[in-house]
């Protein structure tokens, strides 16, 4: 019997159906096996798919919701789903099918309703119940900050090894001013040539 869990905000309500993976001596009423997963937001189509999509999913509303919070230009585009802002508002998704002959499901949502969403995403995420295998996101970083980043490092990769060099000739002598003292000299060469 497979094990039924949702996850509501306001609006939105996520479910999660699967199964516990005994092999790894789970509860009975734990799922890490995901068979398939239904997201409902009211006043719009059902959305479902298998646990391929969930992932994918998530990521795209993460990143685009990053991308908005970033005041960057919140467009995220994939062979999955496609999100765009139509102003500060509206948001556009577009879910591909991958049945063939299947036409794209479009929606438009708010900002409640995208926040919702990401709510529940995120109570999914943090249920101890729920064992998500992550899907291989390389880098979610975009383009722009990881170029950045790159002249960041770069410039501290060429600075730094200049800088503790010069901080440890600084050290060094000046540990050879306590052993040298020119006034012992004067005094010695006083005591070994009197006039």
């Amino acid at each position: 019997m497979q094990n039924k869990l949702s996850f509501h905000q306001s609006s939105v309500r996520l479910e999660i159906i699967g199964l516990p993976d005994y092999s790894n001596n789970e509860n009975i009423d734990q799922i890490s096996i995901i068979s398939q997963w239904k997201l409902t937001i009211v006043d719009k189509p059902l959305i479902e798919g298998k646990i391929e999509h969930l992932g994918p999913i998530m990521d795209a509303f993460y990143i685009y919701s990053n991308l908005l919070i970033k005041n960057e230009i919140p467009i995220y585009e994939s062979k999955l789903i496609d999100i765009k802002a139509d102003n500060l508002h509206i948001h556009n998704i577009v879910l591909k099918s991958s049945k063939a002959n299947v036409k794209p499901l479009v929606l438009k949502i708010g900002n409640s309703l995208l926040s919702d969403t990401i709510n529940c995403f995120d109570q999914l995420n943090e249920s101890p119940k729920v064992r998500i295998k992550k899907t291989d996101t390389p880098n979610i970083i975009p383009k722009k900050l990881k170029f950045g980043l790159n002249k960041k490092v770069k410039f501290f990769n060429f600075f730094i090894p200049p800088f503790f060099a010069i901080c440890s000739l600084i050290l060094f002598s000046s540990s050879f001013i306590y052993f040298y003292s020119p006034f012992e000299n004067i005094e010695k060469k006083e005591l070994t040539n009197p006039e």
